[in-house]
């Protein structure tokens, strides 16, 4: 007792250390990595591709890979969840889209798209025709409306309409194909307010007797200025835009839209907006909201549900009150939402968690019920025809899930168990219903007569094998349309016919990159659509294997293993293990593969890959698996972990590939915590490298990854697990690297401030490296250089260098 009274309070000290970290070490600008590093980062990237809801054309596009350090160095706000650039209105960092090239699907000819001078392009967005796209650009003083012609290729700007995409859904197409709804700037809507030289007051929050536990998000609303400012910045004004003659009509008042759902017969919306009081401890998805249907006319239809602020959810929980309100893509105006029947609380034991309900235009009267659920609902997709609707139900303590199918026009027609699984057995898992785009542009499963369509990435014991399935809703029985060879990897992505007989593949090999091909059922041929080139020939000397073992408990694991290109066989390599934890109820499924050996090889950003380049052996996604019962696996998460870790070591060491006396351990996020804890609790690792992790649960205190016991309900566990609490032990050296900006919910920079001053405090030998502007991954230029430098330096100088087993 005395010993779990003594743990409290150094983690509530823990808690309580705000005093900013003090660096001793010189100061230096960023700094680059080696020429061949450099010369990868510098190759383009392959483009992506947006097919046509007619699938008659695609839309090839051009990205930029990393922003320089001074775009991300542009104002952002830090409101409610978001990120806003006040400039621009829009998102600080998305997507940019540089260039534009429309294919024919079926002569495979190019038009290569004018778009504006130093364009930043958002995704497309295609007319549920296919004959239009539209496209937002991101210019300097605000977001422009860019319509294309997908029979011409060519662009033009809609003039005199200014998006708001700062929140909310920017833009989507009606289903008439010609009008566009979007978020646009309020007009005359002043400049932004300026903040307060002098404060109102002092800024309070309070709570008496509910229990309102919240996780440790980021971003959120920290004083009336804050709330001044995310009113200004996320209050649009709704507006019918033709997409032919740039009209543009003005839809119902400004407000903070946080949805607006175009019902299939165009005359209705289902519009969510959001209003005060807000919170300072919740992002916007929490905030109170009304949920109403309009006509086109902006007029109220029906107000489907007024909700209070949601922060007295239980943990794993769900609101009470209509929650997931949608529209039946089949129906004119039919809305379908769920309610739940156990109060919201999982942890509650109910015969019935939730039930699905459904209203039909003109919204009178109370709604018809249309299933129950034994288990927490957690989706449902909707069928073209035939009133199918598919339903499933996850259930926590088994992490178990089941589908449902039913006719949701035949009341009298029993619904059908479909599938029944464990979410975590890959092997097992039958794929996903394949989607398609109907005239109304909603989204439906594809049917063909009593067939539905099956994809996915076909995990098995020699790496995942993509599938395309024909699954008979009447028989139960399931055709194989396709399977990827052992030889590569190609994944199904999209019918390119009503009955499935042509299809569209991503086929790729170690030494081939990924490239587009048109197949037809039952036939091994395919026809070639894009011709992609290797960007980094350099690099295709690379080795890889998948390497299969076990835990000392019996326990299977994997890795693959990388060889940089010049490896001579035999030769023990200075080689580093890079993994990420992840927590399983069944030893049988922890042991299952996932990835493919026979992808195209590529590096980028911040990978542990370019290591290769600098002659090390990579352990990539050594398996780590925690195994029990979810309410306590992680009570033994740190002998767990090692045991891993050993046995990836023991393994590379018996191969022959790996020197046991020159290797280093490193992770991201949570594979940051596994990197602590390893050096924290054994000796096998000569160096670590942390990136962007969190070491101190006591400051997650409601719970981190899968834990479901909060601090005060496992005070010995948390303890345990923090690698903050053992700094003293670690002896080896640790590289911390964090962004600054870091939004990740649980991986505040305090984390790593806090971890610092730790081993520094305990003389541990550490390197500390902050990134200006970085989020929870690093995407600026320079600082993906500096990283890449920083790690291959630590790792030369503290694992590379050190003295080979052989020479002892």
């Amino acid at each position: 007792m005395n010993r779990t009274k003594n743990q409290i309070i150094l983690g509530l000290l823990a808690l309580a250390l705000i005093v900013p970290c003090v660096s001793t070490t010189a100061q230096t600008g960023y700094r680059k990595p080696s020429k061949a590093i450099m010369d990868i980062l510098d190759a383009p990237a392959s483009p992506m591709i947006s097919l046509s809801p007619a699938k008659d054309r695609m839309l090839m596009m051009k990205t930029e890979r990393y922003p320089t350090i001074a775009e991300l160095s542009e104002p952002m706000l830090r409101l409610a969840g978001s990120r806003i650039n006040p400039k621009t209105s829009s998102p600080h960092r998305a997507l940019r889209i540089t260039g534009l090239t429309l294919k024919n699907i079926a002569d495979g000819k190019e038009t290569v798209i004018a778009v504006p001078p130093g364009a930043k392009l958002t995704m497309p967005s295609w007319a549920p025709d296919g004959k239009q796209f539209a496209v937002m650009n991101v210019a300097t003083n605000g977001v422009e409306l860019w319509v294309g012609d997908a029979s011409t290729g060519r662009m033009r700007r809609i003039a005199g309409v200014t998006i708001n995409s700062a929140f909310g859904e920017a833009m989507q197409w009606m289903p008439d194909s010609k009008t566009l709804l979007c978020q646009t700037v309020v007009a005359n809507r002043g400049a932004m307010p300026p903040e307060p030289t002098v404060p109102a007051g002092p800024n309070i929050q309070e709570n008496y007797g509910k229990a309102t536990p919240a996780m440790t998000y980021q971003d959120l609303l920290r004083n009336p200025y804050d709330e001044t400012l995310f009113d200004y910045f996320a209050t649009s004004q709704l507006a019918f835009v033709n997409a032919v003659t740039g009209r543009t009509t003005r839809l119902g008042k400004p407000a903070v839209y946080s949805s607006v759902d175009v019902a299939p017969d165009g005359n209705h919306l289902l519009v969510t907006s959001l209003h005060r009081p807000y919170s300072y401890l919740h992002t916007a998805s929490s905030f109170p909201r009304d949920i109403e249907v309009w006509d086109r006319a902006g007029k109220l239809v029906h107000k489907v549900a007024g909700l209070p602020l949601q922060d007295q959810i239980p943990l794993e929980g769900v609101p009470t009150g209509p929650r997931n309100v949608n529209w039946r893509p089949t129906a004119p105006a039919t809305l379908v939402w769920v309610e739940a029947l156990d109060g919201g609380d999982t942890r509650k034991k109910a015969s019935l968690r939730d039930r699905i309900v459904t209203l039909k235009a003109p919204f009178k009267g109370q709604p018809a019920e249309l299933f129950k659920t034994e288990q927490r609902f957690s989706g449902m997709v909707w069928g073209e025809k035939d009133g199918l609707v598919m339903i499933r139900d996850f259930d926590r303590s088994k992490r178990w899930s089941r589908t449902f199918s039913l006719n949701a026009d035949n009341a009298a027609q029993q619904s059908k168990l479909v599938w029944s699984l464990s979410i975590q057995d890959r092997y097992k898992n039958p794929g996903n219903p394949e989607m398609k785009r109907m005239p109304n542009g909603q989204m439906v499963i594809h049917q063909s007569g009593d067939e539905i369509f099956l994809s996915g990435m076909g995990a098995s014991p020699s790496g995942d094998r993509p599938f395309l399935d024909r699954f008979n809703l009447r028989t139960g029985k399931t055709e194989r349309i396709f399977r990827c060879d052992e030889s590569s990897f190609e994944r199904f992505v999209d019918l390119l016919s009503e009955d499935g007989t042509r299809f569209l593949t991503s086929y790729e090999t170690p030494t081939t990159p990924p490239n587009y091909y048109i197949r037809t059922a039952g036939s091994d041929s395919k026809q070639a659509l894009t011709d992609f080139k290797d960007p980094t020939p350099q690099i295709r000397g690379i080795k890889k294997q998948l390497v299969k073992y076990k835990r000392k408990d019996g326990v299977d694991l994997s890795f693959t293993l990388y060889l940089p290109p010049d490896y001579r066989e035999g030769t023990p390599l200075p080689t580093i293990v890079w993994a990420y934890p992840r927590e399983f109820g069944d030893a049988s499924v922890a042991g299952q593969i996932s990835g493919s050996t026979k992808r195209f090889t590529t590096i980028s950003g911040t990978s542990h890959l370019f290591f290769l380049l600098e002659g090390y052996a990579i352990l990539d996604d050594a398996t780590m698996p925690v195994i029990g019962d979810p309410e306590t696996m992680n009570t033994t998460f740190v002998e767990q972990i090692v045991a891993s870790a050993q046995a990836a070591i023991d393994k590379a060491v018996e191969m022959g590939v790996t020197d046991r006396n020159r290797v280093g351990v490193g992770g991201h996020s949570y594979g940051a915590f596994m990197t602590a804890n390893l050096l924290a609790h054994s000796d096998i690792f000569k160096a670590g490298i942390a990136r962007s992790g969190a070491y101190n649960r006591t400051l997650t205190p409601f719970g981190f990854q899968s834990e479901r016991r909060t601090f005060w309900e496992a005070p010995e566990m948390y303890f345990k697990v923090s690698p903050f609490m053992h700094a003293h032990k670690i002896n080896e050296p640790i590289l911390l690297i964090h962004g600054e900006a870091d939004n990740n919910t649980g991986t505040h920079p305090i984390q790593s401030d806090r971890m610092y001053q730790a081993l520094k405090g305990n003389g541990g030998n550490v390197r500390y490296v902050t990134l200006p502007h970085e989020s929870h991954g690093y995407a600026g230029r320079e600082s993906v250089e500096h990283t890449l430098w920083e790690m291959t330096a630590w790792f030369e100088k503290f694992v590379k260098q050190q003295q080979p087993t052989a020479s002892r």
